[in-house]
């Protein structure tokens, strides 16, 4: 395994990926929001929002000066909102703990909001040459098949001591060129289905691909449970503007405004059955989040413009606490995917 090392950073070199906007920088504010931005989400979709993001917040002083709303607004359909959160969080820190300079070595870094092991040490090894291993799901699945690691991921000891091993093949010089060697050789070669092993400059030494067993790696015993909810999307209009309500704090879609919504069609016929007004019921549609498949039931509601303010104010005092928005502005707010595309599409 001596020459493990030399081999990726010379395939990194000449087959690696060289040209994503968040490469050939060492600007720790662009690297650590590109960080976070791909967890658990592909390049091809970060990509866009990535350099809308920096048009918007070009440095850690504008982002941590935004409000939440307008980092949800932009975080729209990226999926993942406590992301969001914890990065404006993690800005306002370093402007205020830190003087809107990051610290530089993963150790000092990974106590900031929102950011774990992995990607302080994406951080300090890209913009600060630090020789430290990282952990990605990329990284796990190249080395675990390379090393042949059985031990289960799910369990802490395990995962520790893959970070020992990780730790281990570092070489000596070169660590940014060798950790994106690794993160490159998980996303385009060594891929969880169907790895393109022929291509792959490591070959030789990988215990997975002798054994022709790269499907087992890497081992994590404990499998999500997908759950099941059903609910009825009140999307109530009143003159120019519609009713939006904010979700509680955690959850699904934590802090981001969103539409009324009740726990079945029984429910809402009962809360609805004195209104006036025009009603629609919309095509149904179920919304697939990663441990969840949400079915919904969008019911338009137009209350009749000359109705009475008081009148309004009554219903809407038995609706989740929100406010009127007017439509523009209602997409500029911090709204989940499926909201925004109800509205943009109707």
């Amino acid at each position: 395994m001596s020459s493990f090392a030399d081999r990726v950073i010379a395939w990194q070199r000449t087959q690696g990926r060289h040209t994503l906007p968040w490469q050939n920088t060492r600007d720790p504010y662009r690297v650590w929001l590109s960080e976070i931005m791909l967890q658990q989400t592909q390049v091809a979709t970060v990509l866009g929002y990535y350099e809308r993001f920096l048009q918007r917040f070009p440095d850690v002083h504008s982002l941590a000066a935004a409000s939440l709303d307008e980092v949800f607004a932009l975080w729209s359909g990226l999926g993942y909102y406590s992301r969001a959160r914890n990065l404006h969080r993690c800005a306002q820190v370093v402007v205020a703990g830190h003087g809107g300079v990051f610290p530089t070595n993963s150790e000092q870094l990974a106590t900031l909001p929102g950011i774990g092991r992995s990607t302080a040490a994406a951080i300090a090894a890209f913009c600060f040459d630090e020789r430290v291993a990282i952990l990605d799901g990329n990284v796990k699945r190249v080395l675990t098949r390379v090393l042949g690691f059985d031990g289960d991921l799910a369990v802490i000891a395990e995962e520790r001591r893959l970070w020992t091993e990780a730790t281990r093949l570092l070489p000596d010089d070169g660590a940014a060129a060798y950790t994106q060697g690794l993160m490159d050789l998980g996303a385009t070669v060594c891929v969880a289905r169907s790895p393109q092993c022929l291509l792959c400059p490591v070959q030789s030494d990988c215990v997975a691909c002798r054994q022709g067993a790269q499907d087992r790696f890497p081992v994590k015993s404990r499998k999500l449970k997908r759950g099941q909810r059903e609910h009825v999307w009140l999307w109530l209009r009143w003159r120019d503007a519609l009713w939006l309500a904010q979700r509680p704090a955690t959850g699904v879609w934590a802090g981001l405004w969103s539409l009324p919504e009740f726990d079945s069609a029984h429910s809402f016929d009962a809360a609805s059955r004195d209104w006036p007004g025009d009603v629609e019921p919309l095509a149904s549609f179920t919304h697939v989040l990663t441990h969840l498949d949400w079915t919904l039931h969008p019911v338009r509601w137009v209350l009749p413009p000359r109705m009475a303010a008081a009148r309004v104010d009554a219903i809407t005092n038995g609706l989740p606490k929100g406010r009127w928005f007017e439509t523009a502005e209602a997409l500029e707010a911090g709204l989940p995917s499926p909201v925004r595309k109800l509205l943009s599409a109707t």
